[in-house]
Parts: structure tokens; C-alpha cells; sequence
């Protein structure tokens, strides 16, 4: 796990790294890199490291990213990032016997948007999307929302769409369940989402000033999707 020994989390990685057909792609924010507190890590150490790629960066031109940029005109290469245009994932599951490969954007929810919009190569794969079946666990960090999970819970809910093993999921979480019950243990609080701070009237840090950002509050409070 990388993790100073007093911290270590190794006992509860896999054993040997998941057998897997899915291959992922992690896009990674750069300021994701100085986080202490990371999920990718975790989720890299799980699988084989043919099956999960980690490539860092804001801006992803096909010259610079030959490789990627064949990955994403593979017609079986899958984008996980919700919207209107997109699938969801279960449907393509059934569809497709075929193994896929899987482009995750880790960062924050602006970050993401911001890599996804800014980058035509992530508009040539299929867009999908999760229904979660699970409340984040990643309870040391501050979700938008209810439904919000790290970039390791949707790696762990998508594979086990993908690979039709449930015990994919149970796997992956293992570690960050350990991660935040240790960081519970030693002094860390829960953070609860924004959407429950604001709905409970919880929410102590002063209010925007942008109208566009006092407006996606009002949508959170309201429970409209956004």
C-alpha cells in the first residue's frame, strides 16, 4: 500500500491482485497527487498493473497521447461520467460479453468537468454511467451529495457491473473502509455532504457569492439532479 507501517493497510488488499477482463484508465487531476488521503492508490494495489493505468494531467492531445488516443476510438472502450447522453452501465453489461476498457476521471466533481469538457478524446468513447447501490464510505472527505462516491467506489461498483462478480465490490472497499476507520480511530471526523449539511441547516461556511454557485445549492436542497 505504499503507507508508512504504522498506517499500513496491506492486510486488507487482495491476497494476489483480482483477475480481471476490464482494463481501466484512471484520468487523474494533478492536485489529486498531493492528497494525503487518496483512493486510487488503494484501488491500483487491488488489480493487476496491466488493468489499471494511471495517467496525470489537465490536457490530453492526441500527439502527446498516442496510446490513449487509440484506446479511445476502440469501439469497446467505455468513459464512466454521468449526464443526459449518457448509458447506463448495466444495459451495456448485458449487451456485451466482450472484455472493455474503462476511462475513470479522478479529481474533484469541478476538476472532472473541467478534463471531460476540455478534452475531445473523451467524447469518441461510450459515455456511461452507475446507479449506485451503496452510500459512500469515504466518510473522511466531503461528497456533493448523498449518491457521490470516490473514485474507488465507482471503480469497484462499475468492475463488478462489468465482470458479473459481486465479490469484486466487497473487495476493493475493504481498504477504504480500513483507511477511514483508522483515521476515525485518530482523531478524523465524518464529513457529511453538502446536500445534508444545507438540508439540516448544518452548513456553517459562508455562502457564495457567485449566483451560478447559490444556485446549485438551492438544486441540492431541492433534490433536483444536477
Amino acid at each position: 500500500c505504499s503507507r508508512p507501517q504504522k498506517v499500513c493497510l496491506c492486510p486488507f488488499l487482495p491476497i494476489h491482485p483480482l483477475k480481471v477482463s476490464t482494463c481501466l484508465y484512471i484520468i487523474q487531476h494533478p492536485a489529486e497527487e498531493s492528497r494525503v488521503l487518496r483512493t486510487v492508490p488503494l484501488l491500483a494495489a487491488c488489480l493487476p498493473p496491466d488493468k489499471c493505468k494511471i495517467l496525470v494531467g489537465r490536457r490530453f492531445s492526441e500527439d502527446r497521447y498516442p496510446e490513449l488516443a487509440a484506446v479511445c476510438r476502440n469501439p469497446n472502450t467505455l468513459i464512466l461520467y454521468p449526464g443526459a447522453e449518457a448509458t447506463n452501465l448495466e444495459e451495456i453489461a448485458v449487451m456485451s460479453s466482450s472484455s472493455s476498457v474503462m476511462i475513470i476521471i479522478d479529481g474533484t466533481w469541478s476538476q472532472a468537468k473541467d478534463i471531460f469538457y476540455k478534452n475531445s478524446l473523451f467524447r469518441l468513447p461510450k459515455q456511461v454511467q452507475i446507479k449506485p447501490n451503496i452510500s459512500s464510505q469515504y466518510v473522511i472527505r466531503t461528497q456533493p451529495t448523498n449518491t457521490c462516491l470516490s473514485t474507488l467506489e465507482c471503480a469497484a461498483v462499475a468492475l463488478t457491473v462489468m465482470e458479473k462478480n459481486k465479490n469484486i465490490q466487497e473487495t476493493i472497499l475493504r481498504p477504504l473502509q480500513a483507511l477511514c476507520s483508522f483515521q476515525l480511530q485518530h482523531g478524523a471526523q465524518i464529513h457529511h455532504s453538502k446536500e445534508h449539511l444545507l438540508k439540516n441547516g448544518l452548513y456553517d461556511k459562508p455562502m457564495p457569492k457567485s449566483k451560478r454557485k447559490l444556485r446549485r445549492m438551492e438544486l441540492l436542497v431541492n433534490n433536483v439532479k444536477i
